[in-house]
């Protein structure tokens, strides 16, 4: 029986290399070239693979995705009928997630875009020094990731809430739940961290009510999916002056098209969905693991909940 690979072409082979380095006696075979279909037991896949495509191996028993995020494997047809799919849960790729809030809460805490517009127009002026203890943030979703950057927040000294679905307790966070929560949290904030699962509830959930119940010249970063965001009702809020800036990381459709504005509005900082990227070694040995236990008939690690959509 073999695994089937399939994900960028340039990391292929490093993912092949990190998956036989815990189990060498493993045979993976690269997309397109899956060989004979029903040889095909496991398939480990990224954001462009076709769902259409897994119904091809009749002897499929396991579907792992090589993100923390599985929405992409809920487009339609959706996987196989009955045959469960696993996400990653990995402390590097949590790490990476939390840097990228970090580096974006202080680029806007400790004034960096004023900073360097300053310096473009060759400027000397001191802004006035930022409060760490009157910033509040609010993080949206509260899983792996969200509570990992509110740990970090909250040593720095950042005032921490967190939203989430339904009520969920973490360490020295304020927590809120359901729609209602959300805008009271988004009330409160300064600036609004969007770390939730895609799902049919959460899509466009960054739209002009929530960014308009933010106090007035607040941050928004989107380090989660573009779904989440409305990119009109986005603008409209940033060129009105009530948000002072945003970070993203996500976008609909990706590759951002060459002509969105987003590529050159002075508010906005933008990175190609790198905010936090899988490291093959990193994850490689949970994949195996799973791969054992789909094997063995026994219980999968980080199972998505078909249900719940994550």
């Amino acid at each position: 029986m073999a695994v089937l690979l399939s994900t960028k072409a340039h990391t292929m082979e490093d993912w092949k290399a990190a998956l036989l380095a815990v189990d060498p006696s493993l045979e993976i075979r690269l997309f397109p070239e899956a060989g004979a279909p029903e040889d095909i037991e496991a398939a480990v896949v990224w954001t462009a693979h076709d769902m259409m495509e897994l119904r091809r191996y009749p002897n499929l028993r396991l579907i792992v995705s090589m993100g923390a995020g599985v929405d992409h494997l809920f487009r339609p047809p959706g996987p196989p009928p009955g045959v469960p799919v696993a996400r990653l849960v990995d402390t590097r790729l949590t790490q990476g997630m939390t840097e990228w809030v970090l580096l974006n809460v202080l680029r806007f805490h400790r004034q960096d875009l004023e900073y360097r517009d300053q310096q473009a127009r060759r400027v000397w002026h001191e802004l006035p020094a930022p409060e760490t203890s009157a910033r509040h943030i609010g993080i949206m979703g509260l899983g792996e990731l969200g509570s990992d950057a509110a740990r970090a927040l909250r040593a720095l000294g950042f005032p921490v809430m967190g939203w989430s679905r339904r009520p969920k307790q973490v360490e020295g966070v304020e927590t809120f739940h359901g729609p209602d929560g959300l805008l009271a949290m988004a009330a409160r904030a300064d600036m609004l961290v969007c770390l939730l699962p895609l799902t049919p509830q959460t899509r466009g959930i960054i739209n002009a009510r929530l960014l308009g119940a933010m106090k007035p010249c607040g941050y928004l970063l989107n380090a989660a999916r573009g779904g989440h965001q409305v990119a009109a009702d986005l603008l409209a809020a940033l060129d009105s002056g009530h948000l002072a800036g945003a970070a993203l990381d996500v976008f609909e459709p990706e590759p951002l098209p060459p002509d969105s504005p987003f590529w050159s509005h002075p508010k906005v900082i933008l990175t190609p969905h790198a905010a936090s990227i899988t490291i093959p070694a990193s994850a490689a040995p949970q994949v195996v693991e799973n791969i054992h236990r789909a094997r063995e008939g026994r219980p999968l690690i980080n199972l998505v909940d078909f249900a719940a959509g994550y």
